[in-house]
């Protein structure tokens, strides 16, 4: 029999449905696991023990009640530290906010709850899901599962950093320029960033209005289906929410990929500076197993990665700088330095650089949308351009080099998932970014579940948790 921890989010569901397994005894197993391990870990800047067992018992009365409140019905889960919690700390990461306690959840938040899933805690992130790796914070940075000394990708690091360790199933994340995607490729995770608009942000502390997602991360792409299912839908409260219908993300997940086109911007991350052979031989060879499972694979050209690049990061500089501006003037020394630093470049941004950025994401949307994906399914694409690099290799000042190829999808909106495509020499994680047509996310996991399956990664854990010590 598999460890509870081991048990994916429908396995887990089945056994709460037949009595098996109690709610309580999947939370006190997942506690059991954070107090084991978490100490090395530093994935939890709040455990709520208390909360956790309350919404395990509540679950475990429902079911046995028949009230079955759907796929996360107790299931336990964490939210990175930007998402409101009514009655409990929510920090950003900051001692800005140190002592922050909202009056109400977060829109995802209270779609969880009225789930019946059951929270264990807050998550580490980069302070303000900006910053960096950071040691000058009230709270450590999360550390990489796979190895200790490495960094786990940001801004979501905690979360993917949970998900890794197996001390949860499923934990949220925000995506403003890569900040899922990147976390989950570093530590081996599923990562999905919904289209722009399909998952509320309202209650979730912004970075970048135009570029801000929320999304789940996960151990396997069925996790991820079923999560994106209870928190997607429209909320009128939230000017960036869109008013589409949320179809059942698992219904087409053993499909498969025949007849699929997929386009494959080979350039994008091959000819980027610094990408390891190891990443391009996995993404290769991905190809290759779509082109098995009988979808048609294509390479094809996008606009220079730059460009995406430039355009992405001018907009969300500029509107962090506007949401953190009197902080920044009136309590500077109170931000990480790695977080002032990448904040206060936006003092230096015209309304001409701002309003040609937002020009050019038109552009370069069209040019996705009614070009490449008008003629094909789905994009694969690279994640990063090599493994998770080590803190200590952290300069004190922000390096402006960045190693993730994920925010084109930001600028566009699109939908994009990454997952686990191998290992490295040094046994760390690689990933691949599958990227969709606009509220297309079931064929984006289709694909990805396919993957999964034909790649034979996904039973790989970290050491660490196979192998926890007080």
């Amino acid at each position: 029999m598999k460890p509870l921890h081991e048990l994916s989010i429908a396995e887990a569901g089945a056994r709460l449905r037949s009595g098996q397994l109690s709610a309580t005894a999947l939370t006190e197993h997942a506690l059991s696991r954070i107090a084991s391990i978490d100490a090395r870990v530093h994935a939890f800047v709040l455990v709520t023990r208390e909360r956790a067992l309350e919404d395990a018992h509540r679950a475990d009365q429902e079911l046995r009640a028949g009230l079955d409140r759907g796929p996360l019905h107790g299931i336990p889960y964490a939210l990175k530290d930007i998402f409101d919690t009514a009655g409990l700390r929510t920090t950003c990461h900051s001692k800005l906010r140190i002592d922050h306690v909202p009056a109400e959840d977060a829109f995802v938040e209270a779609k969880l709850r009225a789930g019946g899933a059951v929270l264990l805690g807050k998550l580490a992130t980069h302070e303000f899901a900006l910053g960096g790796p950071s040691f000058d914070l009230p709270f450590p940075p999360a550390r990489n599962p796979w190895n200790l000394e490495h960094f786990t990708g940001g801004s979501s690091s905690g979360s993917a950093a949970a998900v890794a360790a197996g001390l949860l199933r499923f934990a949220m994340g925000s995506d403003t320029s890569g900040s899922i995607r990147g976390p989950a490729c570093f530590c081996g995770a599923v990562g999905l960033k919904p289209t722009y608009g399909r998952v509320s942000r309202r209650g979730t502390f912004p970075l970048s209005f135009a570029l801000d997602h929320c999304g789940p991360l996960t151990w396997s792409v069925e996790d991820a289906a079923l999560a994106l299912g209870v928190i997607a839908g429209h909320d009128a409260l939230d000017p960036g929410s869109a008013d589409e219908p949320v179809p059942d993300y698992t219904a087409r997940l053993k499909e498969g990929v025949h007849g699929l086109r997929v386009a494959y911007p080979r350039h994008h991350f091959a000819d980027a500076e610094g990408t390891s052979p190891e990443v391009i031989a996995a993404l290769d060879a991905a190809a290759r197993t779509l082109t098995r499972l009988g979808a048609t694979v294509e390479e094809v050209r996008l606009p220079d990665f730059r460009l995406f690049s430039a355009c992405g990061r001018v907009i969300m500089i500029a509107e962090g700088h506007a949401i953190h501006e009197r902080d920044l003037r009136e309590r500077p020394h109170d931000f990480a330095r790695y977080t002032y630093q990448r904040l206060i470049l936006g003092a230096t941004l015209s309304a001409a650089d701002l309003t040609q950025a937002f020009r050019l994401r038109r552009e370069l949307t069209v040019t996705l949308n009614q070009g490449v994906m008008k003629h094909h399914d789905l994009l694969l694409t690279a994640t990063g351009v090599g493994p998770a690099p080590r803190l200590d290799e952290f300069p004190p000042d922000w390096p402006l080099k960045m190693p993730m190829q994920t925010i084109p999808y930001n600028v566009t909106g699109n939908p994009a998932l990454t997952m686990p495509s191998g290992f490295s020499s040094t046994g760390l994680p690689l990933g691949l970014q599958l990227v969709g047509r606009v509220f297309d996310e079931a064929t984006v996991l289709r694909a990805g579940a396919a993957l999964e399956a034909a790649l034979g990664v996904r039973d790989r854990r970290p050491l660490l948790a196979a192998s926890p010590s007080r």
